[in-house]
């Protein structure tokens, strides 16, 4: 075997190899994925569901203290809805980011 490999069977090989260490790191970290993954829907749920309940709840209490022409409970509900999703992208690329920085780490 020669002592260089061409470009792309380098590249190849090197994939191999990142690819076997997170398959041995996934079998050591045994987590379940089920769980895992079930988890993080229900904390995204939430992360999108609080802010939408809370803007309702007060706009219906604004609406029937201070009645008037708009109403409030559906301009906090659609803030509420998007203060949520804005939260929820911006913890799944927290959590992105630090899963990356581990692959990062372990694949050194």
């Amino acid at each position: 075997m020669p002592d260089r490999l061409p470009e792309h069977d380098r590249r190849f090989s090197d994939a191999v190899k990142t690819c076997e260490k997170r398959k041995l790191r996934a079998r050591e970290e045994r987590k379940d994925p089920l769980w895992f993954g079930l988890g993080m829907f229900g904390v995204v749920g939430w992360a999108v569901a609080i802010p939408t309940v809370l803007g309702i709840f007060l706009g219906v209490w604004i609406d029937l203290s201070w009645p008037g022409p708009l109403s409030w409970t559906l301009m906090l509900l659609v803030i509420g809805l998007g203060l949520g999703c804005l939260n929820a992208w911006f913890w799944l690329n927290r959590e992105r980011r630090t899963i990356n920085r581990e692959r990062e780490t372990h694949d050194r």
